[in-house]
């Protein structure tokens, strides 16, 4: 893992949070604004384990990621 940026933006109700690795390696996470501060935290805390768990490096679905994800 390199770096990660954490940006707050207004996204569509139903989306917590995504992230976009980008061509330098570093991982650009994107959270709700409209979320209260708790569940800001809680997806963040989402997107990282997705990061530290190599998930943009396997060759899966995010469906089936999303399932092995605790």
């Amino acid at each position: 893992m390199e770096n990660v940026f954490i940006r707050k933006i207004p996204l569509p109700f139903g989306v917590r949070a995504f992230t976009v690795p980008d061509a330098q390696g570093d991982y650009n996470v994107y959270i709700n604004e409209k979320l209260s501060f708790e569940q800001q935290k809680k997806s963040l805390e989402h997107e990282m384990k997705h990061i530290i768990n190599g998930d943009f490096q396997k060759e899966t679905t995010a469906v089936e990621i999303e399932k092995n994800t605790v």
